[in-house]
């Protein structure tokens, strides 16, 4: 049980860490004092488009054989952290939002950023492998974490951190976790 958390919070959280989502939310945290709406819109977004691909994860699960799963879940990540190590360019924003609801504003965001990316996929992935559930659990958990880090200390916390060093460990991550699935 412990393993269906951790695995999906450590891998989408340091994925998800200085990605241009969470760069998009500390730009927009940056627009508004309504800090706890924005957040709230955020996460919605994030369980939506999550647990879309977590649900749609646990249904392939039950209709195709595992060893086809766990190919195909081994090579995609495998592609992810080779990806994420080739792309790990800066995604600059130029701040211009105008807020007037930062709730809509952090949902839309989310919602069409995060339809098709990564860390959702890689969600759906971990969903054929972990107790569904549990990896919803790791997975919005980690995205909350990040979320609430970026609306309320990103902005100094980014100045700080080399998104070079995260983009590179969340790729050879995505490397050894896809390489496992082989085993």
């Amino acid at each position: 049980m412990v393993p269906d958390i951790l695995i999906p919070f450590l891998l989408v959280g340091l994925a998800e860490m200085g990605d241009k989502t969470q760069l998009a939310v500390l730009v927009l945290s940056t627009k508004t004092k309504k800090h706890a709406s924005l957040l709230a819109g955020v996460m919605l977004a994030f369980i939506l488009t999550d647990g879309l691909a977590i649900i749609l994860g646990n249904f392939v699960a039950e209709k195709v054989p595992m060893e086809y799963v766990r190919l195909g879940a081994g090579l995609l990540f495998i592609l992810f952290g080779l990806t994420t190590l080739l792309n790990s360019k800066d995604d600059d924003s130029d701040g211009s939002y105008d807020l007037k609801n930062p709730f809509i504003s952090g949902f839309g965001l989310i919602l069409v950023s995060e339809m098709g990316d990564k860390t959702q996929l890689a969600s759906a992935l971990f969903a054929t492998q972990y107790n569904p559930v549990m990896v919803f659990i790791g997975v919005i958990f980690a995205l909350f974490v990040l979320s609430g880090m970026a609306v309320y200390v990103g902005k100094f916390m980014m100045e700080k951190i080399n998104k070079k060093t995260i983009s590179t460990a969340a790729g050879v991550l995505f490397i050894v976790i896809g390489a496992s699935f082989f085993f």
